[in-house]
């Protein structure tokens, strides 16, 4: 079983930035892709972007160039920076991460972006 825990979340102002963590417990034997994935209100939940096993990544068209997934294997984290971001940024962040027969999701981290 594996426990995921996002931090980061928060107010800021449009341009600034943001970085969220995606703190993994237990075991991630056989984990083979982690991404991040956000829910504004009244809509549904969108991929932000992910990342492969093999390091590769990709990301959604409204946050290529603004956003960033990289990982710390030596910790078992996961982080988004976000930079530049827009009022239309603002939504409920979660992480997932899936495996050979296994899909775990964080509990959410809400980013606003508002002036």
């Amino acid at each position: 079983q594996l426990q995921l825990v996002e931090s980061g979340g928060g107010l800021v102002q449009p341009g600034g930035s943001l970085r969220l963590s995606c703190a993994a417990s237990g075991s991630i034997r056989g984990i083979y892709v982690m991404g991040w994935y956000r829910q504004a209100p009244g809509k549904q939940r969108e991929l932000v972007g992910q990342i492969q096993s093999g390091g590769s990544t990709n990301y959604a068209d409204s946050v290529k160039g603004r956003f960033t997934i990289s990982r710390d294997n030596a910790k078992n984290t996961l982080y988004l920076q976000m930079n530049s971001l827009k009022p239309e940024d603002t939504a409920v962040y979660y992480c997932r991460w899936r495996g050979w027969g296994s899909d775990y999701w964080g509990q959410g981290t809400q980013v606003t972006v508002s002036s």
